[in-house]
Formats: structure tokens, C-alpha cells, sequence
């Protein structure tokens, strides 16, 4: 789940009220979102920089790291967030997106060269014109292309999102792939740690605070080709994690202006030239790709967070992308998704009977419309319309989980479907958990997979082709623990290669330790044996296992198939 980091007071003025911590933890709660963590910008840096803990001062601002889910990508900036929150409260109407109206002619073009196939073949674009920044809202639109890259873009495997002051290029553009010694251009200087001098007094730079005022470049007049670039980033804490998409490609993605000015080398760096700045009015956003819909969904997203800072409020100009083969596609795509679902079949997922007019009311508060109900075949039927700015609305149930959330999950009733029988295995694993508990032993929950090496090597075993439930270091000289759980074991006959078997795993750890195969001492282990069958072990673990886990005390241990009596 992503985590966002929203100054406290911005995002108040731009609810339009202030709340208390415990008001907003509650609105965060029926929202479906959670505030995670309280700080400081100070403190943040402090914390990166692992310095000692201070006191914040009153001056600091109040950051609020807010935990959203990972397919609302419009909540990954505050413009989208407190959007959604301020008509989920009833205080605004759903926005509406739109594209500008030009005629083709005088559209802006994204010429396509047949090389990009071979390296990253796709590219959308859009312009956002009569922009207003400051320094709040230019730091949120470069928050947002960061957050984005980390998350649907997969650190820019799948997409990468560069963006240019309109007003310092000029169309058409060509998106092209080159030889990297063919690519010059001189390069945005990404933001650095130190400290720097403002007015006499010293800032700690942060890639994430104070951008607008600390945007240096590598040099005015330097230029480099592409292939030295790439040797120059590989030092760079932040580049270099993205060098490897296209570093051993013999082609490298560029995209030039009309006058063969370098706007970026996709998926690394911007060039300069057009760098986004305070003053920018007019801005040109590039999304290249190796997945399409994933590209329209993030140009979707920018578009739409930023499009409310334009002149022409919530409108998006068109750009006309064409590829070699002729054929080409006018983008963004701001139109509403519609599809028709069942009054009845939302009721019942969210299990509670609600009037069509209320159900249309709740999917307001969420951003999606009810365009009209009409009863067919006995049933009311809705017509909704998803907005751009949902993009993880795909399928009826989206839909019947938006209503919950505006419904409130803490007021469906709470039912036991007669039909819902536990499984065997569970109701013993339960009474299994609910004995050793109550003779003292703590229960952990640990990872169904861990390493290869912790399985095998630490534990003196050969590989069998199984694993085994692997327990934590013991925290005091005195600790009894235990866990029931799956672990995995390779199996031919199951269609992926593997299967599931329930354990029960007890360790006791102490100064001195009772009843004590390689793991274990030889002569202070056994094997549990159910009828005729090796159903587990128990013993002594032995003192070689323990150092390699750093456990100081001895230890007894017992693992058994639980399956074996059912």
C-alpha cells in the first residue's frame, strides 16, 4: 500500500476545514484510506539522515503520511486526494474532464519511428495549457510523476512520464530510437543531499522538499552523448536503479523537437532545455511505454490531478500521435467507461437492502454516476459512468465495493451465512493453537517461505526437496514458542509444481532444556510415528544449528504433520 506525505495545513485549507487528529483518523477510516504516521519535514530528514531525534518546534509544518490503496492512483497527490474527500463530504460535484476542441490540423503531432518497437515501442501525450504553479503545487506535480513511477510504472519499466515547458520547443515531435552515441543533449541535474546556503542561513536539500528552489543542471553548456551518460549515472544514488532497462540495448529511446532538441531520453532523464520551472505556463507531457494501457491510465492521472490549475479549468489539449504504419490515435482519452450492474447484485455483496436512489446517492459520494436505473427482467439495472480518474474500476464488484465504503463497513450487519462450513483442517488447526497456548507458549506467525539457506545450510540438512517452518530468534533466555502452519514441499502430481501441508512447530528455548537427523544432537531426538507413518520429529536442536542463528541457550524442538490424524 503506498504511503503519501501531505502537509496537514495545505490539505485542511484545501478541505476547507481543520480537524482534529482523532476527526481526521475517522474521516481516513470511512474513506477506506488510513493516516499512518504524523510528522515533520525536519524530522523526515533527520530520520533519512539518521540523525539524533529532536523535539519539533512549533514552526515546523505538520506532515500527514496517509496510507491509500494501490489502485487509486488519484489519491497519490494531494489535488486528487483532497478532491475525492471534499466530494465523498458532499462539499463539490464530480468534475468534468474534457478535451479541447481543435481541429486536427492545428493539433500538436507525436511522429512515431519504427525503431521504438524494438526497445519501447508505444507513447502518449497530452498539453496542459494556462498553468498556475507555485512552489506547493509544483512540488505536488513532480511528488505525483515520482509516486506514479514507483508504482503502476514499476520503477519505469512500463512507463515513464517526462514533462516540458511547452513554451522553450516546438512541434511536432518525433519519438525515435538511436545509437547511443548519436544522442546528445545536455541533462536535468537531478536534486542532491548537503546543505546549502539561502539568505545566510543553512537547508538541508531532500529529493522530495524544496525541488522548485534547489533545481540545479550538470552544466549550462556541457553536453553528453547518451552511452557516456549512462556511464556518468552510474554513480548517481537515484538514476542508477533505471539504468539497466535500456543500458544494454544497442538502440537507446530519445525524443527531439522540430529542431532536434533532445526533450528526453526515456525511461532516465529530461534534457534542460525544457525543464519545468515556477514561471512555466504551458506544459507538454510524454508518457513512453512497453505497456500501453498502463501509459493512458498515468497520462490519465496527471492530466486529470493538474488539469484544475489551467485556465480552462478540468480541459486537457489533445495531442495527435502517429506510427509509421499510418495509423493514429488522439490522446488523452477523457471519456467516461460505462457498464450496467444490477441493483441486486450490489445489495448482495455488500449484504445489506438498499432503495436505488440511495445506492445512486452513495456511488456519487465515490466519483461514479448513475446515468440512469431502468428495470429489466424484474430487476433495476443501473447505468454507471467511471470517470478517468478511476481507473481501477473494472468489474461489477468495484462497484458494489464503493458503495460499502460510503455506506460504512462498521454499519453492515455482521452475518454468518448458514451455508458457510469451516473446513476440517481449520477447526484442528484451531484447537491445536487454542491447547499449546494454554499451556504457556506464544504463537508467531512467520513467513511461509524463507530462505534456502536458513532452511538447509543452518540447519545442517541436505535438501530433500521440502521446506520447513522456519521460527525467529529467540528475544529473552527463557522463551517457549510455537506456530501452526503451511509449509511447502515440491509435488509432481499438482499442476504448479508444489503443495501446501499444515505443521505444528514448538520451540522451547531456555538455560536449561529437557527431552532433547542432523539438526538435532545425535541420540536426543525422536520421530513421532502415527500409525506406521513418520509423521514428525522432536529433540535437542543441535549446538551447531544454534550458533547459526545466534540463539545463546538451548533449545528443544518438535515438528509434526498435523494432517496425519484427520
Amino acid at each position: 500500500m503506498p504511503t503519501v506525505s501531505i502537509g496537514r495545513d495545505r490539505l485542511f485549507q484545501a478541505l476547507g476545514r481543520t480537524y482534529t487528529e482523532e476527526e481526521f483518523e475517522d474521516l481516513c477510516f470511512k474513506f477506506g484510506i488510513e493516516l499512518d504516521d504524523v510528522t515533520t519535514e525536519k524530522a523526515i530528514i533527520r530520520k533519512e539522515k539518521h540523525l539524533d531525534e529532536e523535539e519539533p518546534s512549533e514552526d515546523e509544518e505538520v506532515i500527514y503520511k496517509i496510507e491509500v490503496p494501490a489502485n487509486r492512483y488519484d489519491l497519490l497527490c494531494l489535488e486528487g486526494l483532497a478532491q475525492a474527500l471534499r466530494i465523498f463530504n458532499g462539499l463539490e460535484s464530480k468534475p468534468t474532464y474534457s478535451v479541447a476542441s481543435i481541429s486536427k490540423v492545428s493539433m500538436l503531432k507525436m511522429h512515431v519511428k519504427s525503431e521504438t518497437s524494438k526497445i519501447r515501442p508505444y507513447v502518449v501525450s497530452a498539453v496542459l495549457r494556462g498553468v498556475t504553479f507555485d512552489e506547493a503545487r509544483y512540488n505536488s506535480f513532480i511528488d505525483l510523476q515520482d509516486r506514479l513511477h514507483q508504482n503502476i510504472c514499476r520503477r519505469r519499466t512500463l512507463v515513464a512520464i517526462g514533462t516540458h515547458d511547452l513554451d522553450t520547443i516546438e512541434g511536432p515531435f518525433t519519438y525515435e530510437a538511436l545509437p547511443p552515441p548519436e544522442i546528445n543533449f545536455v541533462p536535468l541535474k537531478q536534486f542532491v543531499f548537503g546543505i546549502a546556503k539561502l539568505n545566510g542561513a543553512k537547508y538541508w536539500l531532500h529529493t522530495s522538499l524544496y525541488k522548485s528552489m534547489y533545481q540545479v543542471y550538470l552544466s549550462k553548456t556541457k553536453n553528453f552523448r547518451a552511452d557516456e551518460l549512462m556511464e556518468f549515472y552510474k554513480s548517481d544514488l537515484k538514476l542508477k536503479k533505471f539504468l539497466h532497462i535500456i543500458e544494454s540495448s544497442p538502440i537507446f529511446p530519445v525524443i527531439y523537437d522540430r529542431n532536434r532538441t533532445v526533450l528526453s531520453l526515456p525511461p532516465i532523464i529530461n534534457g534542460a532545455h525544457s525543464a519545468i520551472t515556477l514561471k512555466t505556463k504551458n506544459v507538454f507531457i510524454e508518457c513512453t511505454a512497453t505497456d500501453l494501457t498502463k501509459a493512458n491510465i498515468v497520462l490519465n492521472t496527471v492530466v486529470t490531478m493538474f488539469s484544475v490549475y489551467c485556465q480552462n479549468k478540468f480541459e486537457v489539449e489533445p495531442v495527435e500521435v502517429i506510427y509509421p504504419d499510418g495509423k493514429s490515435y488522439i490522446c488523452p482519452d477523457l471519456s467516461l467507461y460505462q457498464m450496467v450492474v444490477p441493483l441486486s447484485y450490489i445489495t448482495t455483496v455488500v449484504g445489506v437492502s438498499l432503495p436505488a436512489h440511495e445506492v445512486a446517492g452513495l456511488l456519487n459520494k465515490m466519483q461514479l454516476h448513475v446515468e440512469n436505473s431502468v428495470l429489466e427482467e424484474n430487476q433495476t439495472k443501473f447505468t454507471i459512468s467511471v470517470p478517468p480518474t478511476r481507473s481501477d474500476i473494472l468489474h461489477p464488484c468495484d462497484v458494489a465495493e464503493d458503495v460499502a465504503i460510503a455506506y460504512g463497513y462498521n454499519e453492515i450487519p455482521k452475518i454468518k451465512l448458514p451455508s458457510l462450513k469451516p473446513q476440517s483442517l481449520n477447526q484442528f488447526s484451531e484447537l491445536i493453537r487454542a491447547e499449546i497456548a494454554m499451556v504457556g507458549y506464544t504463537e508467531v506467525l512467520t513467513w511461509i517461505l524463507c530462505s534456502y539457506k536458513e532452511n538447509f545450510t543452518m540447519l545442517n540438512r541436505k535438501d530433500d526437496n521440502s521446506t520447513a517452518a522456519i521460527n525467529g530468534n529467540p528475544r529473552s533466555a527463557d522463551f517457549e514458542i510455537f506456530e501452526v502452519g503451511d509449509v511447502v514441499l515440491l509435488n509432481e502430481t499438482k499442476d504448479v509444481g508444489a503443495s501446501n501441508r499444515r505443521h505444528l512447530a514448538a520451540l522451547y528455548c531456555g538455560a536449561t532444556s529437557g527431552f532433547e537427523e542432523p539438526e538435532f544432537l545425535p541420540g536426543r531426538q525422536a520421530s513421532i510415528i502415527y500409525k506406521g507413518n513418520q509423521i514428525g520429529t522432536f529433540g535437542i536442536v543441535h549446538p551447531q544449528v544454534l550458533d547459526n542463528f545466534d540463539i545463546p541457550d538451548p533449545c528443544s524442538f518438535v515438528e509434526v504433520n498435523i494432517e496425519s490424524f484427520l
